[in-house]
Order: C-alpha cells, then sequence, then structure tokens
C-alpha cells in the first residue's frame, strides 16, 4: 500500500465512513477535522486530528483548520525531490499521501439566501486550498473531490496497492475543474447580489 497518509476533511459526508474504515483497515493513517472526525471516530476509525498534527488549535470559529505548514508541506512536497525531503525532515512534517476534500456548499446556500453573512460564511477557503495543492501535486499525491471516485480509488488501492498516474490525472482535473466552478459561482453571485444592493436581512 502506498498510500501511507490520507487527510480527510468533507462537507458532505455521504460514503465516508465506510472509505476512511477501508483505508484504516490497510494501515492509513487518518488525518481529519472538525465534524468530519467526530463522525469518524463515532464510527470507531482512528483519527488524528489536524491540531494534533499541526500543534496549533482551530481557530476562527474554524475558519482557520489546516492552513499550515505542517498540512501544506506534507501535500505539496515531491517525494522524489531530495531538497524537498529534507526540508520535510527537518521540520518534523511527514508525507501527505492523499487528500479527500468536498466544499461548503456555496451553490445550494445561494439558491436559497441572499444573506451577505450566510453567503460568506460559505465560502470554503481551506478546502479549496487543499484541492488546488493536492491536484497540483497528482503525481504523488490522490486528490479525491468528488465522492463518486471513492469505489474506484478503492478498488484501485485494493488491486494495486497505488492509483496509476492516467487516473491520478483525472482526479486531478476534476479537482481543479471543481474549484473553477465554484469560485465562479462566488464570482456570479456576490457580483450580483453587491451591484443590486439588494441584501437580504
Amino acid at each position: 500500500m502506498n498510500v501511507k497518509r490520507a487527510l480527510i476533511s468533507v462537507y458532505n459526508k455521504e460514503g465516508i465512513v465506510e472509505f476512511a474504515r477501508k483505508l484504516s483497515g490497510w494501515g492509513v493513517e487518518i488525518i481529519s477535522t472538525g465534524n468530519t472526525a467526530k463522525l469518524l471516530e463515532k464510527n470507531g476509525i482512528p483519527v488524528n486530528r489536524v491540531s494534533e498534527v499541526t500543534g496549533f488549535p482551530e481557530i476562527l470559529g474554524g475558519r482557520v483548520k489546516t492552513l499550515h505548514p505542517k498540512i501544506f508541506g506534507g501535500i505539496l512536497a515531491k517525494f522524489g525531490d531530495s531538497k524537498h525531503m529534507k526540508d520535510l525532515s527537518d521540520n518534523n512534517i511527514k508525507p501527505i499521501d492523499m487528500v479527500v476534500v468536498n466544499l461548503y456548499p456555496f451553490e445550494l446556500v445561494a439558491k436559497e439566501t441572499r444573506n451577505e453573512e450566510k453567503l460568506i460564511e460559505n465560502i470554503d477557503i481551506g478546502g479549496v486550498a487543499l484541492l488546488r495543492a493536492a491536484a497540483k501535486n497528482y503525481r504523488d499525491v490522490i486528490v479525491i473531490s468528488d465522492p463518486e471516485d471513492y469505489d474506484k480509488v478503492l478498488k484501485s488501492l485494493e488491486e494495486c496497492g497505488d492509483v496509476i498516474l492516467h487516473q491520478r490525472r483525472i482526479l486531478a482535473l476534476k479537482a481543479f475543474y471543481r474549484t473553477m466552478k465554484y469560485d465562479a459561482e462566488i464570482h456570479s453571485v456576490l457580483s450580483e447580489l453587491f451591484a443590486s444592493n439588494n441584501f437580504e436581512e
């Protein structure tokens, strides 16, 4: 099994317990945050909280959880680059081989309200950054942005202990497309809202 550590932080929790249980059964260390961590722990899946990995608590009501060098260094390091590996070693950072993230449902909230505060609070920051970082480093990190890909990834891991480069590229493109669409939706909704000055209470 070439996957040793997986970071899981999802809003849509459909299928995540089964997915994480399978990974954990193969000896994969699960790193997680907030409600995702609580759900996995409730279902008997061992979890290392992000705050335990970083040595820094979640702050600002959860606005800042994963934005830390011990997380992003582990995701962005090129495993074949000796300087990158030295930087990880010197700073006590372990590589992260898989990132499983889906985003706050900005689109759904935007369909229900034009309340500025609610819209702003449903703009995902850390999740988008995690997806982009993992997708950028797709040769070394498997990025999963869609629950529909859980079974395909598990099947590949079960058959050969890894995900082939072609499939990693497809997953990376899906993650980039997801973040692109997400940002475009935010821009569209907020542009309309700010131009109309029609703010709901």
